[in-house]
Parts: C-alpha cells; structure tokens; sequence
C-alpha cells in the first residue's frame, strides 16, 4: 500500500473540499439528536424522534380500535329551595360575631398511656331489686374482697326493717350483710316478730345486733375454718326492744318459755344455721343465725331453750310487822336459882379434892391403844 506523504495529502484534499457539505450537516444532525435540541415543529413533521438508529425494534405507536365515547359525569341534585341556609348548619361557636369560643380539637395522641374510663356499675340483681324501700331501708355498699375469701359480692347495709303498718325496727348497730341475708332478716321481722311483740301489748322497735360481718375464723379460733360471718352471711341477735322500753333477751331463761319456743321454731324455719344456749358454749348469749349452703339442703338447729330458773326462798327473815304484840321474857324463879347455887358449890368441891389427896398416890394411867393400820387411816379420811 502506497502511504506516501504527497498521495495522502491529495487524497484529504479531494475529500475534503468534495464532501465538506455532507459531513457537516450529518454531524449537526446527529448532535440534535442526541441532545433533544430540536424543535417541537421538526419534530411533528418528521414523526416521533427514534434517535439515530432509528425504528432499530419495530416499536410503534398503537392503532386506535373503534370509536372512543365520552360518558357524562353526574352532576349533584340542585339544593331545594326550603332548604335552610348553609350558615344555619354551622355551629354558633364557627358562625361570625359569636361570643362562644370554638370547641377545642383533641390534642394529637401521645406515646403516654391514658387513663383508662372506669368500667360502668355492674346491674342490680334480682334481690336487690326486690329489696325495696317499702320492706327495708338497706343501701348498697361496693363489694368486699379480702385475704382468705373474706368478704362478698351483693352487700347492703340493713339499717331498719319497715313493717307493714310503714313502722320502722331500727338495727342497732347497722348490719352489712348479703342482700340475701338482709332480706331473710326482714322477712323474719315483719312476718314472725312483729306479730309477738304485739301479745305484750306494744310493738317491736330495735334489733339488737351483736355481730355481722367479721373477717375471722369460726367462734374467733386461730386457724379455724371461715365464718359466714366473714362471707357477710350471719347474724347474731340477742334481744329485742319494744315501743315500751321492754326489752326481751332470747336467751334470759326468766323469759316465758312459750316466747322462746315460738322465736326457737320461727328462726330454724327460715334459717339453715341456728346456734343458741347449748350447742357449743360460745353460743350462750346469743343466737347465730345464717343462711350456709350445705349439701342436700342440710340445716343445722342447736338451741336448748331451758326451764325457767326455780325461785330461790330469801337469805334474809322477813322483818317483825309493826302490829305484832311485845315479846315477853319470862322471869327467874328462886326455887329454879337454889339448885343452880348447888351446883355451883358441887363444882368447887371437886376442884378442890386433888389438893387434899396425898403425895404418895400415883396418878391412874390411861390405859393403851392399838394404833390402827394406816390403810384404815387414810379411808377413814376419806368423803
């Protein structure tokens, strides 16, 4: 190959000055091109732009298949004319001219916990629904739960038992029980009490309560099973006072005993526990009433209504009436004083006689005993 420095030379300059328009518009071409510098109208005419290597896949735009329909927007239904006006709808707080400040918006929530509400009050029960004004005065108090299975659900506060004539038996001090409890008390009252006091000619005014609800153990011993007392489910009673200011011990054995048998016989009918005198020494004062539940329905009724106590006759003698005559003191005869002036001379003449007997004469010895054995000794002590 012939790369002399003159046939180069005359060969770049044919070249050159032969194609010099070509490659200069070819280049320009080809940097608008690359660049995007052409013009919107250029581009429209010649077609979309595919860059200089032209359509190099095939690509192409899609073909439009059919006729294109343009569908309606729905439009709202006009505002009726009796409509009030859309200012009306505002609150007074976001209407123009109000005095009311505008509620204030929630404040964005926080990574802090919130205090939850306070669960809504539990629904009365069917006995406490029934426990009415009209039968007893017993507000509900919030349950008790304690160490061991102390307390309960259900708690009233047995303040007064009405009657049915509208008269209230104040319980002295008020009692918390269950509302199951409350309402045998006050049945018991209305329907078996009420009706005895009046045979003493008056009516029933306190119950005496000796104890209710308690958290302890049975009769206060340690480690003993739990009391209904502790459940809120006894009573204690001990006495009753009527209108006259009479008061009625139910275990005071100068009580009538026909009282006591009608209280003994109300009580273990309504009750399923009722301890009294006799049953186990600490029910002596008292009589426990409650309403555990055993099974088979059993009751437990231990009260020993005793006699009343014998009269006992007066230590003292009963004192001389004033009309009773004088007592009189009859007077010493001389024929009873001679003898007795006798005998008094008798007695010196015997103590004298020892002194008049002689030195020589011994003494009479007594005469001696067999001791005893000491078997007989210590039977002989005995009584």
């Amino acid at each position: 190959m012939n790369c002399s420095a003159e046939k180069a030379s005359r060969k770049w300059v044919i070249g050159a000055f032969g194609r010099t328009g070509t490659v200069m518009v070819t280049v320009a071409a080809l940097a608008l091109a690359l660049l995007g510098l052409q013009t919107e109208p250029a581009t429209a005419a010649r077609g979309p732009v595919l860059g200089p290597w032209g359509n190099l896949f095939g690509a192409s735009q899609p073909k439009r298949r059919g006729t294109v329909h343009h569908s309606a927007v729905p439009l709202p239904k006009p505002r009726p004319a009796e409509a009030p006006s859309p200012e009306s709808d505002k609150p007074e707080s976001d209407k123009p001219g109000s005095d009311q400040p505008a509620e204030k918006t929630a404040p964005a929530p926080t990574g802090k916990p919130t205090q939850q509400a306070s669960p809504a009050a539990p629904e009365p029960s069917a006995c406490r629904l029934a426990l009415t004004e009209q039968i007893a005065i017993a507000p509900s108090i919030p349950d008790i739960h304690g160490a061991g299975g102390c307390g309960g659900e259900d708690l009233v506060r047995l303040e007064a038992i009405v009657l049915p004539d509208k008269q209230k038996v104040s319980v002295k001090p008020a009692a918390i029980l269950r509302c199951k409890m409350a309402t045998a008390i006050a049945e018991w009252v209305r329907g078996d009490i009420a009706p005895l006091a009046q045979g003493f000619g008056s009516t029933i005014s306190d119950l005496d309560n000796f104890d209710s609800f308690e958290c302890r153990g049975r009769n206060r011993v340690v480690g003993a099973s739990l009391s209904e007392h502790g459940r809120a489910n006894a009573l204690d009673v001990r006495a009753f006072k009527l209108a006259n200011g009479k008061s009625i011990s139910l275990t005071d054995r100068t009580v009538s005993r026909e009282v006591r048998e009608t209280v003994l016989h109300s009580v273990c009918a309504r009750f399923s526990t009722v301890l009294g005198p006799g049953s186990d020494w600490y029910h002596e004062d008292h009589i426990h009433l409650d309403l555990m539940e055993r099974r088979n329905n059993y009751r437990i009724c231990q009260w020993n209504v005793y006699d009343p106590l014998p009269q006992v006759a007066p230590l003292l003698p009963a004192e001389r009436p004033e009309e009773a005559p004088p007592r009189e003191v009859a007077a010493k005869s001389e024929t009873t004083a001679k003898p007795d002036a006798a005998r008094s001379e008798g007695a010196k003449s015997e103590e004298a006689e020892p002194d008049s007997v002689g030195a020589d004469v011994a003494p009479a010895k007594p005469e001696p005993t067999t001791p005893q054995p000491a078997k007989k000794r210590r039977q002989n002590r005995r009584f």
